[in-house]
């Protein structure tokens, strides 16, 4: 950011994520992950007698899948290292060299070419 007559600028590229979309998104994984481990509790039922390996492999992703889904709803906020820098430096404005010397109207002009 820079101070230009008083005021802050931000680029808006350096910005993260607004709360409300961030903790929206959260909740939609969540939400998905929670699905799907309902999903995996009711394959271990219901295959429990027919396909006993897969019920197991089942039951053991619907005992993990809270954990897992609770520390990546908790995660946070994202981090943005690799964006721009927010800061945006002032810009090197050169010094302006001595002009030339102003005719007068009607009067011969010294650097004129022909």
């Amino acid at each position: 950011m820079r101070k230009r007559g008083g005021t802050e600028v931000f680029r808006i590229t350096g910005a993260r994520q607004g709360l409300a979309d961030d903790v929206r998104g959260r909740q939609r994984r969540y939400v998905i992950s929670m699905t799907v481990r309902t999903l995996s509790v009711i394959a271990a039922a219901v295959l429990w007698n027919v396909e006993r390996h897969v019920a197991v492999v089942a039951l053991a992703l619907g005992v993990l899948l809270p954990y897992v889904a609770v520390v990546i709803a908790n995660a946070g906020r994202e981090s943005a290292p690799s964006l721009p820098s927010t800061f945006v430096p002032t810009p090197v404005r050169p010094a302006l060299g001595p002009g030339e010397p102003v005719a007068e109207a009607g009067a011969e002009r010294p650097y004129a070419r022909d």
